[in-house]
This record gives C-alpha cells, sequence and structure tokens, in this order.
C-alpha cells in the first residue's frame, strides 16, 4: 500500500471473527490503534452493560450446545434470528428486517446505544470502518459525518447485516465472496455499494506480492504430498502461481497440524479427541500438534494435564505446543507465527476458511450457526476444505488424506480460488472514495 487513508478502524470484542479481520486492518486505524466498541475509555456504563449482556448470551448459548438432547434445540431457536435462508429459488422483493436487527435498532432508539462513541469520533470526517454490523447502523443513526464501510467476515450473511432502510443507506461494504455481493443486493443494498474486496488477510502472511505466501506453500506442498500424487500432475500449475516448484528436501519433516479453538470455546472436546488419538504419532515424530486455545488460558492447564495423561509430557513444546496468550492482539500476533509453519489448519467454518486463501488447507470441524454452515459450503465448493471424520481416529485417515495428495490439492485449491489481497483492496478503496 503506497497511500494510506487512514480510518477509524472498530470492532467488538464478540468472539474472534470481529476482532481478527480488524486486526489484520490496523495499518489504515487513526493512531495505530483499532477501537473496541464494548470496551473503550470512556464508554457509558449502559452502553457496556448492554454489550456485556450480549457477549454473555452468545457464549452461554454456544457452550450450551454440548448439553445432550436440550443443548441443539435451545441453540436451533436462537440461530433462527440469525438464520441465512436458501439463495434459490430467488424470492421476489425485499426480506423484511430480522428479530435480531429491529431489536438493534431499538436499543438505540430506547438506550441511546453506540451514540456516546460516534459523538466521540465525529467531527473528524474521516472513514468508519468497521467489521460488525450494528457498530455501522450506529454510526448512520447517530449522524457520523464521514462515509461508513462495513467489512463482512462470512461468505454469506443474514438479513441482520443489512439497515432497516437499505434502499436509502450511504454505508458501503466490503465482501469477501460474489456470493454475499449478490445476498446484499437481494436484501435491497444498492449495487455501488458492495465491492468484493476479499477477506482482510494479514499482510505478515501474504507479504508484497504475495512472497511469504507463496514460500511457505511451496514448503507445505512438499510435506503435504510426499508421494507426488499431486504435484506428478499439476506440476505447471504450481509453478504458475507459486514461482516454481517445491525442491525435494533431503530428510522428510513431520507434518504439521494446528487445531484452533473458537472465541466461545466449544470445540475443546475435538482438540481432546485429536491429541488423544495422535499420541502415538507425536511419539514417533511423525507429526507436529499445535493446540491453539486463544485468549483462554484457563484451557493449558486441562490440556497439559491430558498430555500427562498420554505420557506426552516430554513433548509439550517440542512436538506439542499449547498456545494461549493474554491479549487478543498478542493471539493475532502469535496465530500468524503458527500459521507460517502449519501444514493443515482444522477449526469450525469461521471467518478462518478464508485463511485458506494462504494456501493452508482446511479440515473442517462441524459448523457453529448458520453463517458457518455457509462458510462450510463455500470452502467445500472452492475446493479448499475437507470435512474432517471421526477425531478419535485421526491417526488413521489424516496419514492418508496425505500420502493420496488430498491436502496438497486443497492447499493449492484455496491458493488459486481465494482472494488473498483483502486488506491492500480495501486501503485502495478508501483512497478512491476520498
Amino acid at each position: 500500500m503506497d497511500k494510506i487513508k487512514k480510518a477509524w478502524v472498530v470492532a467488538v470484542d464478540m468472539g474472534y471473527g470481529h476482532q481478527r479481520a480488524a486486526f489484520a486492518l490496523r495499518k489504515l486505524a487513526f493512531g495505530g490503534k483499532v477501537i473496541t466498541a464494548n470496551e473503550y475509555p470512556g464508554i457509558p456504563r449502559s452502553d457496556s452493560r448492554i454489550w456485556n449482556e450480549i457477549r454473555e448470551l452468545y457464549e452461554i448459548i454456544s457452550r450450551f450446545r454440548k448439553v445432550p438432547i436440550v443443548g441443539d434445540f435451545v441453540f436451533s431457536i436462537f440461530d433462527k434470528f440469525q438464520e441465512i435462508k436458501e439463495f434459490y429459488p430467488a424470492t421476489q422483493g425485499i426480506e423484511p428486517p430480522s428479530l435480531q436487527l429491529q431489536q438493534m435498532y431499538g436499543l438505540m432508539k430506547q438506550k441511546s446505544l453506540g451514540k456516546h462513541l460516534i459523538e466521540k469520533l465525529n467531527g473528524t470526517h474521516i472513514p468508519f470502518l468497521t467489521t460488525f454490523s450494528a457498530l455501522s447502523f450506529m454510526a448512520e443513526y447517530w449522524g457520523y459525518e464521514g462515509p461508513i464501510y462495513l467489512v463482512l467476515a462470512d461468505a454469506d450473511v443474514s438479513r441482520a447485516w443489512a439497515p432497516l432502510n437499505p434502499a436509502k443507506s450511504r454505508i458501503f461494504y466490503c465482501v469477501p465472496t460474489l456470493r454475499a455481493k449478490k445476498r446484499l443486493e437481494r436484501y435491497g443494498v444498492p449495487e455501488n455499494n458492495v465491492f468484493c474486496t476479499g477477506f482482510p488477510l494479514p499482510e505478515e502472511l501474504t507479504g508484497r506480492n504475495q512472497k511469504i505466501a507463496k514460500k511457505h506453500l511451496k514448503a507445505r506442498l512438499e510435506c503435504l504430498d510426499p508421494q507426488k500424487c499431486y504435484l506428478s500432475r499439476y506440476a505447471q500449475l504450481v509453478k504458475e502461481y507459486a514461482g516454481s516448484t517445491p525442491r525435494p528436501s533431503r530428510k522428510a519433516k513431520p507434518i504439521t497440524l494446528s487445531f484452533s479453538i473458537g472465541g466461545a470455546g466449544a470445540q475443546v472436546e475435538i482438540a481432546s479427541d485429536i491429541m488423544e488419538s495422535v499420541a502415538q504419532l507425536l511419539h514417533e515424530k511423525k507429526i507436529q500438534l499445535n493446540i491453539v486455545v486463544g485468549i483462554r488460558r484457563n484451557l493449558i492447564n486441562s490440556f497439559e494435564a491430558l498430555a500427562n495423561k498420554l505420557h506426552l509430557a516430554r513433548q509439550i513444546g517440542k512436538g506439542l505446543t499449547i498456545l494461549g496468550y493474554r491479549t487478543m492482539p498478542e493471539y493475532f500476533k502469535g496465530f500468524y507465527t503458527t500459521l507460517q509453519h502449519t501444514d493443515i489448519l482444522w477449526t469450525k467454518p469461521s471467518e478462518l476458511v478464508f485463511y485458506a486463501g494462504l494456501g493452508i488447507p482446511i479440515l473442517i470441524a462441524p459448523p457453529l450457526g448458520s453463517q458457518e454452515v455457509q462458510n462450510r459450503k463455500w470452502l467445500l465448493k472452492v475446493g479448499a476444505g475437507i470435512d474432517q471424520l471421526n477425531a478419535k481416529l485421526t491417526h488413521q485417515w489424516l496419514p492418508d488424506f496425505i500420502q493420496e495428495g488430498r491436502l496438497a490439492e486443497a492447499a493449492m485449491q484455496g491458493f488459486v480460488e481465494i482472494e488473498k489481497n483483502g486488506t491492500t483492496n480495501i486501503a485502495e478503496l478508501l483512497v478512491r472514495h476520498s
């Protein structure tokens, strides 16, 4: 980015997705800092209380889903409010505002939610760039004087991501997929207000002209395709997109598998099953396993206890790494470092599906909610992800996937098909609109 237009980059502490996208855009942030709308200095107590109640409700329901029988039922009711309907058959007219959307506008009208923040930022006329839909609605509702941009972090979106009156809204959308663009237009958002920029991936992992991403892709393909099942057929494709084919290494390297636990901590059981399943492979140094717990450091002791039970204590910090961080920025930076040395990323289909654009194949854990269901569908359509099989049998099916070259193919599909320049595209959009 040769020219940068500064903006208020605003996110909300509601899971990792919104903040992950905002953190990648922090170079655009006025003062170099991303504003967290639910915990900024001087936030009114009433606003803080409302935001906390929303976050706690989401996390409770996400974890409650694991409760037998009633858990799925309760979650299905909650998820109904953010349902993304089937795209076909094409519906006529504009889908009416969802209950979730009406409630958010009700909080603005009755509780003045967000008014203090917008008044605090007003007067500068610089762009208001947010990764959370409600914040863009607040900026518009409370009369933010500069342009308003909303960055989407999912492949498809519910009606809750378009304002009450989309046709008259001045919010600009930065979307990662063509489907998201068409969906917003179907909700009534003007076509000229929606831009296919791609998801904002961190420049630390892409590099100028994708130099860093290409370097790690080639090293990854060497590990993911030991029998050259994929490379023997598609060497020319790899050369075209990565600059050259991988150089054969003298010594085989163990596969590095990273499992990412989401912000609500609902995938702990899967991570535990994986660790138990690949214990012998860890002993044999055929695999390296990273368990990424994010800022949920309370999970570190649990996984260390499991490692001791599996006689893996000596592997901790070597073949087995449990990664936890004190703050969100520390987590994102640490996660970037982890991904540079990751061959396979195992995660629920959150915003991390777009990281497949770096050439990292995704093993897809069960989706949590309508948006993740759509993210999974998109990732499978692109060919950059594969549904996980039984986590307790990882030691059996994962080596087969590697020997067959399936994960090498997924890695290349992601690199070829998914936009990697989202961060730059958004920055350039701000300049063009200034």
